[in-house]
């Protein structure tokens, strides 16, 4: 099952870690309406990784009670829902929350060591669940999920395990995003961030592990390249810079051939006629 919702639960696992260690007094007046346990309740940053762990795995085994009963395009569409819902509550539901605005002060702890040892961990356990018995049944499954079930394989409860897993991992990332930005917002964890992690995929491959590790730190290191690129690239004291592309192409044609291809065929100028 191609999952398009796994964002949401990096919604759901940055919001509630950015939240519960922002400053109380700050939640209390710039968040009026949040329920009371939530305007007054503080943890520390450690607990709000493991808060974010829970939550995204409590959250994906709900959802997945019912997702992982479906199968091919339809189960793909349903976690698309759950984005959808997710960006939803998250945006106009201001008891939980910051609503439409951003949240803010979230104390910044991710640095890039630990941002590279909450990378491992993730893969440790991703590593270690590929070489559970659950696991082998669930991609014996996958080929032929009928006769899985005819041979006594528990599709669903295997899937849900895996899924349940995956909520969890992507709260743990969502935690650690949110506490390396110092804050948050709806839009951060919606269609572009879901979009770049399928591009991941595709690209490393989602069948093995080290090709989704591969094509993450792939396509991160292309558009760190590519954002620092457009304002030119330093080799030493010679600074490079891309060439303009289209822009200058468009911008220097003449007036005249803009207009001319631009009409429909037969027609040579503004006041002509066929």
């Amino acid at each position: 099952v191609w999952s398009f919702g796994q964002i949401s639960f990096v919604a759901v696992g940055a919001f509630a870690a950015g939240l519960l260690t922002s400053p109380t007094a700050t939640r209390q007046t710039s968040m009026p309406t949040l329920f009371r346990f939530l305007a007054t309740t503080q943890i520390s940053n450690t607990e709000s990784l493991l808060l974010a762990v829970g939550l995204g795995a409590l959250f994906s085994f709900l959802a997945g009670l019912v997702l992982m009963r479906l199968s091919g395009l339809s189960a793909g569409i349903a976690t698309f829902a759950v984005l959808e819902i997710t960006y939803d509550v998250l945006t106009y539901w201001d008891k939980i929350g910051p609503g439409a605005t951003t949240l803010a002060l979230v104390p910044v702890t991710t640095s890039m060591t630990v941002g590279a040892v909450g990378c491992g961990i993730a893969i440790v356990v991703a590593f270690a669940y590929q070489h559970t018995r659950s696991c082998r049944l669930l991609r014996a499954s996958r080929e032929d999920p009928v006769a899985a079930q005819g041979i006594g394989i528990s599709v669903f409860r295997h899937r849900l395990v895996a899924f349940t897993i995956s909520g969890g991992l992507a709260g743990f990332a969502g935690a650690l995003f949110v506490h390396e930005l110092g804050s948050i917002s709806t839009g951060q964890v919606y269609i572009d961030l879901t979009f770049a992690t399928l591009a991941m995929l595709v690209v490393g491959g989602a069948g093995s592990l080290w090709g989704a590790v591969l094509g993450g730190m792939g396509l991160g290191v292309v558009d760190a390249f590519l954002s620092n690129a457009e304002n030119g690239v330093a080799f030493g004291s010679v600074n490079v810079t891309l060439p303009n592309g289209m822009r200058v192409v468009i911008r220097g044609r003449p007036q005249w051939w803009w207009c001319s291809s631009s009409l429909p065929k037969g027609v040579t100028g503004a006041g002509s006629s066929v």
